[in-house]
C-alpha cells in the first residue's frame, strides 16, 4: 500500500468528513473514510425515503446521512469532499472556507496521493471515447491500467493497490477541474466548444476549467491539444506541446488517408473500425498521448478491434433494413454535429431533452444538411426547430412530439428499408433520466422490443 495514501487516510482518523453527493462515485470513499475511523456524515438532496439501499448500508456502517432540501445546512466538519457537479463557490461551500474548512474533491486528493504517472483528458466532445482508447491502447501494450475519473471506477479509493509502474488514465470534466491544484503528466485537451453553461456562470469560466488541467504541470510533462479548434489551437504548457490536426499542419496529423506522426506514417484511417471523422481526431490524440509507450504496430492492431464506448453512435439493431444507432452521449451540438457527418446518407434524427442554456444556431445547418426527418421532445425541442427554421433553402420534415419516448417510437414508425435513425439529442438527459446513460439503455430496449 502507498505510504502517501495509508498517511492521508490515517490523518483523518477521529475528523469530522463531510461528503457531499452520495452517487455512486462517493460511496468507495464512504467506506474507505469509515474504516479509517473517521467520523462520516454523507450529504445528499434526496429525501431519506428515496435513499437506495446501498446509502442506507452506509447509515449502517456508521455514516450519518443529512438529506433532503436542507442538506447543505449547519454542516459540521474539518474536512469536505465535494462532488464533481457542485460549483466550487457554491454558497453553503464559500460559508465553510471562511470556517477554516477544508474543501477538497476526490479526483484533486487521487491527483496528490497516486503513486504512478497519470494521463488526463478532458474537452466538451470525444473525452470519453479519447480515454478510453489510450487505456486500450496502453492495455494491449502490456501496461497495467487504472481507467477513472468522470467514466469507470472511482480511483481514490483504489490508489493503495497501485504501483509506481502503473498507468492512470482518467477522464475530467470541467466541474472536476475548476478547483484542481494538481495536473497530471500527461494531458490532452480534445476540444472547447459552449457546453454546461446551465452550471458554468459564462462561457470564460468553462474555458478557464478545462485550461486547468495544464495549470500545475512541470518542465518534463506534456499537453495534447487540438489544432483545429480556435480555442485550443493556441494553448501553450510549461512543458512540451503537441498539437493534433486532421484539416492542417500538427505534430500529428492526416495526410493522403493516413494519420502521420512527426512526418512518420502511423495509421491508415481505413483501418479504424469506429465511424465518424472526429473519431480519427479521438485516435490523433491517443496516439500523441502514449507516444513513447506503445509501439505502432500495436495502435493498428487496437484499431483494428476496437468498438467504441457504448453510447457513442452505438449500432443497436438493424430490424428490416433500418439500422438504429445510440449516440445518446451527445449532450451538446458539436456532438450532435459529429454524429451526423459520420454517415454518408441523410438520416432520422432524434433530438431534445434538458436546457443546458447553450446556443443552438450552429445545430441548424447541419440538420439541413444532414436530416430527412426530424423528431424532437424535451424543453431543448423549440430551440433545435427554431435552429433549423432559421436556416435558408430545403429543411427537413419536423415533428415536434413532446417526449423522449414517443419522439423515439415515431421516428421508428416512420422509417423504412435503408434508413438510418440516429438518437443524437444535442442536449443532456435530465430532464426525463438520470444521465445520458440510462436515457441511452431506455432507447435501447425500446428498439430492441419493436
Amino acid at each position: 500500500m502507498s505510504n502517501k495514501f495509508d498517511m492521508f487516510f490515517s490523518s483523518l482518523t477521529g475528523k469530522h468528513i463531510a461528503v457531499i453527493g452520495l452517487g455512486v462515485s462517493n460511496r468507495p470513499l464512504v467506506r474507505l473514510l469509515l474504516q479509517y475511523g473517521s467520523i462520516v456524515t454523507g450529504c445528499d438532496r434526496t429525501p431519506y425515503e428515496k435513499l437506495d439501499a446501498e446509502v442506507l448500508e452506509l447509515e449502517k456502517l456508521g455514516c450519518t446521512l443529512k438529506t433532503g432540501d436542507d442538506y447543505l445546512t449547519d454542516i459540521q466538519a474539518d474536512m469536505v469532499f465535494r462532488t464533481p457537479g457542485m460549483h466550487p463557490n457554491n454558497p453553503a461551500l464559500c460559508a465553510l472556507r471562511e470556517k477554516g474548512v477544508r474543501i477538497v474533491s476526490e479526483m484533486d486528493v487521487f491527483f496528490e496521493l497516486c503513486p504512478c504517472s497519470i494521463i488526463a483528458v478532458t474537452g466538451s466532445d470525444g473525452k470519453t471515447t479519447t480515454t478510453t482508447l489510450i487505456a486500450e491502447l496502453l492495455k494491449v501494450a502490456g501496461k497495467r491500467v487504472w481507467l477513472g475519473g468522470n467514466i469507470g471506477t472511482p480511483l481514490l479509493p483504489r490508489c493503495g493497490e497501485m504501483k509506481e509502474d502503473d498507468i492512470a488514465v482518467v477522464e475530467l470534466s470541467s466541474f472536476q477541474l475548476m478547483d484542481m491544484t494538481h495536473s497530471p503528466q500527461v494531458a490532452v485537451i480534445t476540444n472547447i466548444a459552449p457546453n454546461h453553461l446551465d452550471v458554468h456562470k459564462d462561457m470564460d469560466e468553462y474555458v478557464e476549467a478545462k485550461k486547468a488541467i495544464y495549470s500545475f504541470q512541470k518542465e518534463s510533462d506534456r499537453l495534447v491539444v487540438n489544432g483545429d479548434n480556435g480555442i485550443t489551437a493556441p494553448l501553450k504548457g510549461c512543458g512540451a506541446t503537441f498539437t493534433f490536426s486532421r484539416q492542417g499542419q500538427g505534430d500529428i496529423c492526416l495526410r493522403d488517408g493516413v494519420i502521420t506522426r512527426h512526418g512518420a506514417p502511423v495509421l491508415p484511417v481505413a483501418d479504424i473500425l469506429i465511424p465518424g471523422v472526429h473519431n480519427i481526431e479521438n485516435y490523433m490524440a491517443a496516439i500523441m498521448a502514449v507516444e513513447g509507450l506503445v509501439e505502432d504496430d500495436v495502435i493498428r492492431r487496437v484499431a483494428k478491434t476496437f468498438g467504441g464506448v457504448e453510447h457513442r453512435i452505438e449500432l443497436v439493431r438493424v430490424k428490416d433494413g433500418v439500422r438504429f444507432y445510440n449516440d445518446s452521449i451527445a449532450s451538446s451540438p458539436s456532438r450532435t454535429i459529429a454524429g451526423l457527418r459520420s454517415f454518408p446518407e441523410k438520416v432520422i434524427l432524434i433530438a431534445g431533452g434538458y436546457d443546458k442554456k447553450i446556443p443552438y444556431g450552429v445545430l441548424g445547418p447541419e440538420i439541413c444538411k444532414h436530416v430527412k426527418k426530424l423528431f424532437l421532445g424535451g424543453a431543448t425541442g423549440p430551440l433545435i426547430r427554431a435552429a433549423v427554421e432559421a436556416c435558408d433553402g430545403e429543411k427537413p420534415e419536423i415533428v415536434d412530439c413532446g417526449n423522449f419516448e414517443a419522439a423515439v417510437r415515431a421516428a421508428a414508425a416512420a422509417a423504412v428499408p435503408g434508413d438510418v435513425v440516429l438518437m443524437s439529442p444535442a442536449s443532456a438527459a435530465f430532464d426525463q433520466f438520470k444521465n445520458f446513460a440510462v436515457r441511452g439503455a431506455f432507447f435501447k430496449k425500446i428498439i430492441k422490443e419493436l
